[in-house]
């Protein structure tokens, strides 16, 4: 390390205890995507305390700072933390009036991007960068509360369900060269990541039938339950269809399943995800899905509307990341924390937004630990604070300072290396291709009386 990387750390630990306050704060005040209007308040305070040019309510309520200002000179990097939780009422901590819980960690990643600020706006460091560090505070991350999600693009407030899809589309990444990610991990201590993931496409399917008396006149209705059910059963028949090399995953609930056990329900909800490792599998398993509803739809007479949304782009590993593993070694090596590598060669069935970022700009990502339990339940919990958030502090300042010392010499490699997947353009016309409506009409039979 050299002088700089050193008082970075040290800048951090002198300022532990507001970094960890901000972890918990944000831990017991989780929101839900899109809706993270206390969180964003809160990161704004931070960069604007520090003096920072402050954009707010990009993408609904997404927060950008500007080191440098806007428009600086040089390579621009961007230190990304996602603000958003999930819908886990039934843990201790989750807060009352959302319902939400950040059993997903994103609360140590607006903690880390929080704490790098400690070091990175030191004036010292700030004149030792060849290039401008963006605070980045994104939204809705977790693809949940969908029938919301698509309230809100009906009424022309968004465009995708994703966050980090919808700032792109907006042109709220335009600006930003590098983008810089971390995820909770709490298997590891600390861990490069940069494995590839799965992409996917969202669907809400409603059916739509015709209610009647269950028992005493089943024959006048049309029961949209039957019609989901037949649906899920014919998606469980796609499935050895499906390659093993692509990964493919279909799951999925019914979010709205009738009123009562004695009235044949007339509408039904079903919300999907059709996940897989490249473009081509995921479409071909969201057709073999559609088809599956069809199914439904026409054994039973009801009605169906197959709403299909763009979700996440698959992941691609940046070809350069030793900067990552250097601050991971930095970290490491003044707490003794174990290393772990996630590489290019390792794949994994979940899917982020960070995808989509990673095919039109380099990529580069960490994970922490510091919780016990398993992502997206119940029993996850922040066992380790210093680990949580003052780690992913120091990384994130770290690399970021590594990028663009001496004359942003590792940051232009890293851009060197990057071989683009799609650019803004080409992006936003796949995913608006991906938006489709079908509408099967019912065909009831006659009533028999």
């Amino acid at each position: 390390m050299d002088h700089l990387e050193q008082k970075i750390l040290d800048l951090i630990d002198q300022n532990r205890e507001e970094i960890i306050a901000a972890g918990r704060d944000i831990w017991t005040h989780a929101e839900m995507g899109f809706k993270e209007f206390r969180t964003a308040g809160k990161f704004a305070d931070f960069l604007k305390a520090k003096g920072l040019e402050v954009e707010e309510g990009l993408a609904v309520t997404g927060v950008k700072g500007y080191l440098k200002g806007k428009g600086a000179p040089g390579t621009t990097v961007a230190l990304i933390g996602e603000m958003d939780a999930l819908p886990i009422p039934n843990h201790p901590d989750a807060n009352p009036e959302t319902g939400a819980s950040h059993c997903c960690g994103h609360n140590a990643q607006v903690a880390g991007v929080i704490g790098s600020l400690f070091a990175l706006t030191d004036p010292e460091i700030r004149d030792a960068l060849d290039g401008n560090v963006v605070f980045f505070a994104v939204p809705a991350e977790e693809f949940v509360d969908i029938e919301f999600k698509k309230g809100l693009m009906e009424q022309g407030k968004i465009g995708y369900g994703g966050g980090k899809c919808e700032l792109i589309r907006i042109g709220a990444m335009d600006d930003i060269d590098i983008a810089v990610g971390h995820h909770t991990d709490p298997a590891e201590e600390l861990v490069l990541k940069n494995n590839s993931s799965n992409g996917f496409v969202n669907k809400v399917v409603e059916f739509h039938g015709r209610k009647a008396h269950a028992a005493g006149a089943p024959h006048r209705g049309l029961d949209a339950l039957n019609a989901a059910t037949l649906a899920m059963h014919a998606i469980d028949m796609q499935r050895e269809s499906f390659r093993d090399c692509d990964t493919v995953r279909v799951h999925g609930f019914i979010s709205r399943g009738g009123e009562a056990m004695n009235i044949i329900a007339d509408n039904v909800t079903m919300e999907h995800s059709v996940r897989a490792k490249n473009i081509p599998a995921f479409t071909d398993a969201s057709e073999k899905f559609d088809r599956s509803i069809r199914a439904g739809a026409v054994a039973t007479g009801c009605g169906a509307t197959i709403n299909t949304m763009p979700g996440y782009l698959p992941t691609i590993p940046a070809k350069d990341t030793r900067v990552v593993e250097e601050a991971l070694a930095d970290v490491a090596q003044t707490k003794g924390y174990r290393i772990s590598y996630h590489r290019a060669d390792m794949h994994t069935t979940g899917s982020t937004d960070f995808g989509d970022v990673s095919c039109i700009m380099p990529l580069l990502q960490f994970g922490t630990g510091g919780y016990r339990g398993t992502l997206h339940n119940p029993d996850m919990l922040p066992i380790d604070e210093e680990l949580a958030y003052v780690a992913t502090a120091k990384i994130f300042a770290l690399v970021a300072y590594k990028l663009l010392k001496n004359g942003a010499d590792a940051a232009h490699a890293l851009i060197e290396s990057y071989e683009q997947v799609l650019s803004k353009e080409e992006y936003i016309r796949y995913m608006d291709s991906m938006k489709k409506v079908e509408t099967i009409e019912p065909k009831p039979l006659p009533l028999l009386d």
